[in-house]
């Protein structure tokens, strides 16, 4: 009798998503913009100032933050970007 090793994928899927990228704004005037933090150490005072600069242009910008770098946001995160603002700024730093 051998032994056998066993690799379980925890993603449960059978080949990878592909998503077409969307296209970019034209401009950020009028939209709503999101800061994402990963959870990353130091990735927030990276955010923090990109939020700063561009409310300095005078638009709007909300903030949202993983409970971990771990993992996925949480799907009321997700579904919250979703619905309040028009494009995301994702950012990590070390």
């Amino acid at each position: 009798m051998s032994m056998t090793d066993i690799l379980l994928d925890p993603t449960g899927e059978r080949e990878a998503a592909e998503r077409p990228r969307l296209a970019r704004p034209a401009s950020l005037d009028g939209l709503t913009v999101g800061v994402l933090d990963i959870s990353k150490p130091r990735g927030d005072v990276f955010l923090e100032r990109v939020a700063a600069l561009i409310e300095a242009r005078g638009i709007e910008v909300k903030r949202y933050r993983k409970p971990t770098v771990a993992r996925t946001a949480p799907m009321a995160i997700q579904q919250a970007i979703v619905k309040e603002v028009d494009v995301v700024v994702e950012g990590l730093a070390d």
